[in-house]
């Protein structure tokens, strides 16, 4: 099943709304992604950001084929910034999807994205019945945003890091709706 753009609901939580990305919002996924602090704690952004990965980035994410639901950070509604990060869900078999999360550093430590984690799932904007994420070992704040939002820990991987160059020990957790 795809979504199209349209159809992909705005999400409210407590200080911000989640939306649906847009083509407007590359000058700000350009500026967050090329902080160096940020690429390293995710596994596809590199560092330092080549030239045209963002604007390939958001033509995937507004594909009719995409696999990847993208939804901003959008705290215009509270006079907020327009972008503090982005969150997604990564469709996977059997009605389950992986969510994934980034937060600008400005915003690093204020609760956002346990809010937009919390936001999300309670939405279950897919009617997924099982949502899976994995973390860096060295973030334990996303760690914590995880475990807070009632994930629930599974074990240990690892995965590869594109900023990194490397494959970084993973945390994974699974939380299961309904």
């Amino acid at each position: 099943m795809t979504l199209e753009m349209t159809s992909l609901p705005t999400i409210a939580a407590d200080r911000f709304d989640l939306r649906p990305l847009r083509r407007s919002d590359l000058g700000m996924i350009e500026f967050y992604g090329a902080d160096e602090r940020l690429a390293r704690m995710t596994r596809s952004i590199p560092h330092p950001l080549p030239p045209g990965s963002v604007e390939a980035f958001i033509t995937r994410c507004l594909s009719p084929d995409r696999e990847e639901e993208v939804w901003v950070m959008d705290g215009t509604r509270d006079s907020g910034t327009e972008l503090m990060g982005l969150i997604s869900l990564e469709r996977m078999e059997g009605n389950q999807s992986e969510i994934g999360y980034w937060v600008a550093p400005a915003y690093w430590n204020t609760g956002v994205a346990s809010e937009a984690v919390r936001a999300l799932v309670e939405a279950n904007p897919l009617g997924n019945r099982t949502y899976f994420a994995s973390v860096f070992q060295d973030n334990l704040a996303s760690a914590k945003v995880l475990t807070n939002c009632g994930f629930e820990y599974l074990g240990d991987a690892e995965t590869f890091s594109v900023a990194r160059n490397a494959n970084v020990p993973t945390w994974t957790y699974l939380r299961k709706l309904g």
